[in-house]
Order: structure tokens, then C-alpha cells, then sequence
């Protein structure tokens, strides 16, 4: 399909494997550029080359999230490479699933002002460009209660931060976007993990889900490919369940 996405550049935190990497996988199919950053050096470079492969340019770099003078060091190391950033990906998170003040502070640091760093960083750069696309990856786990408490605060703030963003952006021809994903399955994830350790615990999930199996990153990429693309030109402000029906409220 074509997106109209090519030639572009996005960045997407934590992208080195799940999600994240789904997400720039999906970007680089329709042709556009991508930086992406993840702690894991094995994994990252995996993905780079991976990336390559596509055609495309691609910059990667390890990088703590929570190291604010590493994290603006690789912003600004995008922006040098790029010239500028037309799509941003906060996709990064600890999943810390805890609920121990430091799984609060864990939370906080990387899941939620990780991606307000970003944000704040390239909104400048959208501004002077003339337009933009800025998505966050939130969870099903910030829509209704029942999750690990700090994850789904910080998943929840998330969502709420988005919609802020869209209002005051859409003026600047800047749109804001939230996913929140269900529980997503692939070799070794969360849920890979929890379905040998925790049989119970993946049972219920599983039979949370109306459709009947949990879902796949590329499913969330594809969803999240379309969002930043000229093809959601007119949306703004949503957060978009890609859940098989999991997240079952009205609201």
C-alpha cells in the first residue's frame, strides 16, 4: 500500500524489537527514512540491519531514555542526520509491572516523560517544517482498571498528554495521535514470557479478547503506519484501541 510516506524521516523510541520494531519496519516498507533507539546494542543493530534492507536511511543508536543528557544527545544526533523529523514514534517503555515506589518512579522517567522529552524536543523542528505527525503508543492498560497501578497511570497520562498536544498543535499543522494495543504476543515478549511462566495469567488474557487469540506488533505497525501517513490526514486527538475487541467500554 502505498502511504505516501515515502521519503520521510521518523524516529520511534525503543525500537528494537515488538512494536517498536514493527512500527519502523512498516515506516521503512513505505519508503521512509528511519532513526530508532533501544538500551539493547544486539538487538538494535539486528533491526538496523534489518532496516537497511529496505533501501531506506537509517540511523540507530543504543540509548537510556532515562538518561536525559543521552536521550537529547540522540535527538539532536537524528536531527543532524536527517535535517528534520516529520514523524515521532514515543513508543518506548519500561514495563515495569511492579507496584514498589521505584516501579512508580520507573514508570514516570521512561514510559511517560520519556515521550514528553521527545515531544517537546521535535515540536520546534515540526513547527519550522510546516507540519508533523507525533504518536504515542499507550496501552489498553491505561483505558480501564485491573493493571499493574504505576504501568497503567503512566499509560493513562499518556493518553491524556496526546490529546492536550492535538488541540494546541492542530493550528501548526501538527497532529497528535494515541494507539493503545491489547495484550500483543512475539518471541520473546511479555506475553511469550507470561504464557510458559504464568499459564493462568495468559489464559485470561486470552479469553479477554473477543476475536479469540492475542495479537501481533505488525498488526499495531500497521495501525500506527496509516495514523502518520496522509491517508489519517483529518485525525487528531484519538486514541485508537487495536485491541481484537479486548478494551470492551463505551468510552
Amino acid at each position: 500500500m502505498n502511504l505516501g510516506l515515502k521519503g520521510k524521516n521518523a524516529l520511534i523510541t525503543g525500537a528494537s524489537k515488538g512494536i517498536g520494531k514493527s512500527i519502523a519496519m512498516k515506516l521503512a516498507e513505505e519508503g521512509a527514512n528511519v532513526a530508532i533507539c533501544a538500551r539493547g546494542k544486539d538487538s538494535l543493530q539486528a533491526t538496523e540491519k534489518e532496516l537497511i534492507k529496505k533501501g531506506i536511511n537509517v540511523f540507530a543508536q543504543t540509548c537510556d531514555i532515562g538518561n536525559t543528557k543521552q536521550f537529547d544527545a540522540f535527538l539532536d544526533a537524528v536531527k543532524d542526520t536527517f535535517g528534520q523529523v516529520d514523524i515521532l514514534v514515543n513508543n518506548v517503555s519500561a514495563l515495569s509491572l511492579g507496584d514498589e515506589y521505584s516501579d512508580w518512579e520507573t514508570c514516570i522517567n521512561i514510559d511517560l516523560l520519556g515521550s514528553v522529552r521527545a515531544t517537546r524536543k521535535v515540536i520546534p523542528w515540526m513547527i519550522e517544517s510546516g507540519s508533523g505527525n507525533i504518536l504515542f503508543i499507550s496501552s489498553g492498560s491505561g483505558l480501564e482498571a485491573g493493571s499493574p497501578p504505576a504501568y497503567a497511570a503512566a499509560k493513562a497520562a499518556i493518553i491524556s498528554y496526546s490529546k492536550t498536544m492535538a488541540i494546541q498543535l492542530a493550528p501548526k499543522n501538527i497532529r497528535v495521535n494515541t494507539i493503545a494495543p491489547g495484550s500483543i504476543e512475539f518471541p520473546g515478549g511479555l506475553w511469550e514470557l507470561t504464557k510458559t511462566e504464568n499459564p493462568p495469567l495468559y489464559d485470561w488474557a486470552l479469553n479477554s479478547i473477543p476475536s479469540g487469540r492475542l495479537g501481533t506488533p505488525e498488526e499495531v505497525g500497521n495501525v500506527a503506519a496509516f495514523l502518520v501517513s496522509p491517508c489519517a490526514s483529518w485525525v487528531t486527538g484519538t486514541c485508537l484501541c487495536v485491541d481484537g475487541g479486548q478494551h470492551k467500554a463505551n468510552l
